[in-house]
């Protein structure tokens, strides 16, 4: 339930969330990323939502209309890959679990949902290949639902491009979806079936971000003075910083996105892990030591997890790095030194012929 039309006042926001029933969810009509959102719990509380979240759209988008919708306790945000050409053609690339957010936006995806039963994964792709029929779409585009307690699930939004997280798509399906996206602009028809797509495996992706977790998440922009990129089989990297690049104040504090593919869940959680402990970056503050806790949680560990997951698990999350990264931090200093001195012995003559 929700309106259709932009608001045209604040005392029409307070009628309509009084006709809605709280929660109601505020939303930019141009949004993305979390920004022009707002939670309402009451009356008292409309207004302000309100002109904060059509300045906050205004300043994002250039654009401050904004709309309700009755917000759903408990949900699970779960998206559906769609290809469209030209043709007529449509097809989905099965689903992608995002409920793991903070401020609204994403911090880790994974696919396949560990929520959906098979049955309503084939319920909701689906309806997501009809959404896209309904209005004639081509190209890549997501159909982005949002699934309750009880797993009745409601249409959120369509996003008409690809998405931050659509590598896991990819390595789960075994499709290249920009590679598909030109196709489809080059008016080729649309060579993938339906009944020929199946997932295999399982594919999680961790947003790297320069932001410091420790501060409230404030943007840590600054020079990489240091960048060590794990890899190996089911490791993928999709970033475009380098050691020496200046992380600017100007844009989205995410500047790498780390993606895992294994043959279970479980394996795949463990090969993240061990990525994110070799993944280094230093010269300024990221989220990598976050995440790793992430990785670690009960709940997400178990898949037992909804959009509330950074609030209820916030303690857990938010603890101090405490004394093992500090030991860790040591143990690095402590290795190049002594990487250091054996160079430099190395090179001396006078040490070189004291050696017997």
């Amino acid at each position: 339930p929700g309106t259709e039309q932009p608001l045209q006042s604040a005392e029409e926001a307070v009628r309509i969330c009084n006709e809605i029933g709280y929660p109601v969810m505020l939303k930019a009509s141009m949004g993305g990323g979390g920004k022009g959102m707002r939670l309402i719990h009451s009356e008292d509380e409309v207004v302000e939502a309100y002109n904060t979240a059509r300045s906050e759209s205004m300043s994002s988008f250039g654009d401050d209309t904004v709309y309700l919708e009755k917000f759903v306790e408990e949900p699970h945000h779960i998206e559906f890959q769609i290809l469209g050409d030209n043709h007529g053609n449509v097809i989905h690339l099965f689903d992608r679990e995002c409920s793991v957010q903070r401020r609204n936006q994403k911090i880790v995806e994974e696919s396949p949902s560990p929520f959906l039963t098979p049955e309503l994964r084939q319920e909701m792709g689906e309806k997501a290949v009809a959404a896209a029929r309904a209005v004639n779409y081509s190209a890549a585009g997501t159909i982005e639902f949002l699934v309750d307690k009880n797993r009745d699930f409601y249409f959120l939004e369509m996003n008409t491009r690809l998405q931050v997280e659509h590598p896991i798509t990819e390595e789960v399906v075994g499709v290249d979806l920009v590679k598909e996206q030109i196709r489809i602009a080059n008016n080729e028809v649309l060579h993938l079936k339906q009944e020929e797509l199946f997932q295999r495996g399982h594919a999680i992706e961790c947003r790297i971000c320069a932001e410091d977790t420790e501060n409230n998440f404030m943007p840590s922009p600054g020079i990489i003075k240091q960048l060590t990129e794990p890899n190996g089989i089911g490791v993928r990297i999709d970033s475009y910083v380098y050691e020496g690049y200046e992380i600017p104040i100007y844009y989205d504090p995410m500047i790498g996105k780390l993606i895992v593919w294994a043959t279970t869940r479980q394996y795949a959680i463990e090969r993240m892990r061990r990525v994110l402990y070799e993944y280094k970056i230093t010269g300024l503050k990221t989220n990598l030591s976050y995440l790793k806790r992430i990785m670690h949680t009960p709940d997400f560990v178990k898949g037992e997890y909804n959009t509330l997951f950074i609030e209820k698990n916030s303690r857990m999350l938010l603890r101090g790095n405490g004394n093992n990264e500090e030991i860790e931090n040591i143990t690095m200093i402590a290795s190049y030194i002594d990487y250091l001195m054996n160079l430099e012995e190395n090179k001396s003559p006078q040490l070189s012929d004291a050696r017997p």
